[in-house]
């Protein structure tokens, strides 16, 4: 009976640990339930020159407003890269709205007003198709 006992708390303490494994590593950032930590990553120049793209289709500009809004985007994202590129540490919300706020103010200055409109409602849906990421919790 005592060699039962052992294989069957053993066989217990085996199911035990595997389930705690399990548990652990679905917790962990990045396991099956984990999700993303932290900000998105930083777009490459080819993602930033196809957002541009897609901005330009979209809002019809001219050469000299993509090419205003392209130096606009590429200032951005190297301004986020300096405040969040070498940093373990998560960047202050606060701060990374209003960079945002700054960011769109200053594409919308380079817009006709129609062109305004029409920028915030693509923004609009690209927050949309993004799950409502980079909404405001405020």
């Amino acid at each position: 009976m005592n060699t039962k006992f052992k294989k069957t708390s053993r066989f217990a303490l085996a199911a035990l640990v595997a389930m705690l494994s399990v548990t652990l590593t679905q917790a962990q950032p990045g396991g099956q339930k984990g999700g993303q930590q932290g900000p998105p990553p930083l777009p490459t120049d080819k993602q930033i020159e196809k957002m541009v793209t897609d901005l330009s289709t979209e809002l019809d500009l001219s050469e000299a407003q993509e090419k205003q809004v392209s130096e606009l985007y590429f200032a951005h994202f190297e301004e986020l890269e300096a405040v969040t590129g070498n940093s373990n540490s998560r960047p202050d919300r606060d701060v990374m709205d209003q960079m945002k706020k700054d960011f769109e103010t200053d594409v919308k200055s380079v817009l006709t007003k129609d062109q305004q409109k029409q920028y915030e409602t693509y923004m609009k849906k690209l927050q949309s198709q993004r799950g409502g990421q980079g909404k405001s919790r405020k």
